[in-house]
């Protein structure tokens, strides 16, 4: 039986970088009551091996550096008798393929706002809407457009990856041999450029999803 949109859904989430995990749970657990995060895993044995799975709905990232398929993955979940949707910074024909051939419910870009994550995610599960403009959680077509990418310098670059990846701004400034001032700086016209994008990150949670939306999390 498919849980009603009373009872909450027993949720788990899958990603391998910590800090863009911890920011997806912190968003759901604050704004989506009608899901129940019981497990966050950074790594594919952590998830399958925890007492709390099965849950009734896993989010799986696609890119996981573990040497387990997305095929194994999807299957070994809809087997345990939890719903899968593949959440990805790649939208390629052939990798919406192997996770729908698999069994996934749905394949998702990670540039969607997490409202219209959890939009999906409530008509995977057969739960009336909250009222969120949703989108349409079916493959995207061929040829669909990405979200505007700011053009960064090779130093802004750096700066950023360092900075999602963990590292404070005094950290990146040793770790790339420039003064504090100057790391700031590359800090500052990253999130300026997002912003003039239409991708704002002020806020370092807001960052680290545009970084993980381009492709520049480790």
């Amino acid at each position: 039986m498919e849980p009603s949109a009373r009872t909450p859904v027993r949720l788990a989430i899958l990603d391998d970088h910590e800090l863009l995990l911890d920011s997806i749970a912190s968003w759901i657990t604050a704004n989506a009551p009608d899901f129940d995060l019981v497990l966050t895993a950074s790594t594919w044995f952590g998830l399958v091996q925890s007492d709390r799975f099965p849950t009734d709905l896993v989010l799986i990232d696609f890119q996981l550096q573990e040497p387990v398929s997305i095929e194994a993955r999807v299957r070994t979940c809809r087997a345990a008798g939890a719903k899968v949707i593949v959440l990805s910074s790649l939208e390629t024909a052939d990798d919406r393929d192997r996770a729908f051939d698999a069994g996934a419910s749905a394949f998702l870009s990670k540039a969607l706002p997490l409202g219209e994550v959890m939009e999906t995610a409530r008509r995977v599960m057969g739960m009336e809407s909250s009222g969120e403009p949703a989108r349409d959680w079916r493959p995207l077509p061929s040829g669909a457009q990405h979200p505007a990418r700011p053009k960064l310098s090779t130093s802004e670059r750096e700066a950023l990856v360092l900075y999602v990846n963990g590292n404070s701004t005094s950290e990146v400034a040793k770790q790339m041999h420039v003064q504090y001032e100057t790391a700031k700086t590359y800090l500052r016209r990253v999130r300026e450029k997002y912003a003039r994008a239409g991708r704002p990150a002020s806020s370092k949670t807001d960052l680290i999803r545009r970084a993980a939306e381009d492709g520049h999390l480790r």
